[in-house]
């Protein structure tokens, strides 16, 4: 089932040429959601940045180098403020498990993925981020490690030892002849189960881990319908199902405390109030380094990441086990925000859950003053993107809905089409962010591949 969910940067430049080629740019433009106001933000999507216009004024590039990390800061920090309201959700359903709780921890999970996905862009070329952001958001993984599995078509990794560990129903691992007491689950031993063995199927925290806990396995294969955990497993005493309900809980509790744990502290990063942190590292650069690690975040995402792990490799396989968010049935938002982030570097802006925006001097109005028809140009194919990307996240959430799952199935031609127009908009936009990297002085971009040719 697993696969590397990290890998090694290819230095293998992509002709903008080829991939301007790629992409048929005739399809109708599609509406992006409106945008978030005060009263309603924790039920909206962020607003369509896109059409904000590059500033009159000069641009100094400090400015740009400096509002990057503000953006950063503010996107961690929304991802933050969205996880403690998923852990008090949490904690809500586990001091009295119904129906109810569980439906809104699951909402609560769903908007804490917003802002976090928006966040991944900032992962390529900030190695503060990219060796952080495992212990979060690693995938596939093999949830047998964590908690009981349908024996009968459980797909994991071949020679994982951990794959049926079940941490829940047993107090004691035993990997590689080594034997471990997790008779205690705390937020530690759970950090410190990640990888075991040497397999990165091992994913015992993160978002996954919880999403897991929350709806359990989507046992529907290519067929509508996501997780169904009931919420009996969460129950103490008699009324418990499938046993061991009070360490699911401990699971639980301890996996959501982990995360907003390890977001305070991303958060602390790029804060411009403390000393001695990433940001002031990270600023300390000329800002062309700067501008590589931005176009190099969006350049790796779109291609390599998105493009390829987590669309390419899931269709060309027809492989449900390789979809982002499998057990929610959430993959297509996943997605959605991937793109938004991206543009969101671009344009210098965004939009919190609040409604609140964060916005400023961006490498769109710096590359305007430079070359406006190349800015045009990028501008354009981030909005083509977002426009396939749409067309996804409508076709998963429309009266027929057809999720991910549903799109990467055997002659699902329809669902191959929408995948393949938002990876060959995703190919394009890459080749634009090449020639912008060259417009603002950096040298050689070679945005990560993955190993995928487009």
């Amino acid at each position: 089932m697993a696969r590397t969910f990290r890998y090694t940067t290819l230095a293998l430049t992509i002709s903008a040429a080829v991939l301007l080629s790629a992409c048929d740019n005739n399809q109708d433009p599609v509406a992006q959601s409106p945008a978030a106001t005060t009263s309603d933000a924790a039920q909206s999507q962020p607003a369509d940045n896109t059409n904000a216009t590059p500033a009159a004024t000069a641009i100094s590039e400090a400015d740009v180098a400096s509002h990057y990390a503000d953006l950063a800061h503010a996107v961690y920090l929304d991802a933050l403020t969205a996880a403690q309201a998923l852990d008090k959700a949490i904690a809500t359903l586990l001091a009295e498990p119904n129906e109810a709780n569980l439906e809104a921890a699951r909402q609560a999970w769903l908007q804490a993925r917003i802002p976090y996905q928006q966040s991944e862009a900032f992962r390529f070329g900030n190695a503060v981020v990219d060796d952080w952001e495992g212990q979060l958001n690693a995938w596939p993984l093999d949830e047998g490690l964590i908690d009981y599995v349908a024996a009968d078509d459980y797909q994991h990794e071949l020679g994982n030892e951990g794959a049926t560990a079940n941490l829940i129903a047993n107090q004691t691992l035993t990997i590689g002849g080594e034997t471990l007491d997790a008779s205690e689950l705390s937020s530690q031993l759970l950090a410190d189960l990640n990888e075991i063995g040497g397999s990165e199927a091992n994913v015992a925290t993160g978002y996954h881990a919880i999403e897991f806990l929350l709806w359990g396995q989507d046992l529907n294969g290519f067929e509508a319908g996501a997780g169904q955990r009931p919420v009996t497993d969460f129950v103490q005493g008699e009324a418990c199902t499938n046993g061991n309900c009070d360490r699911r809980a401990a699971y639980l509790s301890a996996a959501s405390e982990l995360l907003v744990n390890d977001l305070q502290w991303m958060v602390g990063q790029w804060s411009a109030d403390e000393a001695g942190n990433y940001r002031a590292e990270l600023l300390a650069l000329p800002t062309q380094d700067v501008f590589q690690k931005m176009l190099f975040g969006m350049g790796s995402l779109s291609l390599g990441e998105l493009a390829g792990e987590r669309m390419k490799v899931a269709l060309e396989a027809n492989s449900y086990e390789d979809e982002h968010d499998c057990f929610s049935d959430n993959t297509h938002n996943s997605h959605y925000y991937n793109g938004k982030g991206i543009q969101n570097i671009y344009l210098g802006s965004y939009q919190a859950l609040d409604g609140s925006v964060t916005s400023g001097p961006s490498l769109s109005a710096l590359v305007a003053e430079k070359n406006p028809e190349l800015d045009q140009r990028l501008r354009d194919d981030l909005d083509s993107t977002m426009e396939a990307l749409t067309v996804m996240k409508e076709a998963a959430e429309g009266e027929s809905a057809m999720t991910f799952d549903m799109m990467i199935a055997p002659g699902n031609e329809t669902g191959a089409t929408i995948i393949n127009d938002a990876i060959a908009a995703l190919a394009q936009q890459t080749g634009s962010i090449e020639q912008v990297a060259a417009v603002v002085g950096v040298d050689s971009l070679q945005p990560d591949d993955a190993g995928h040719s487009f």
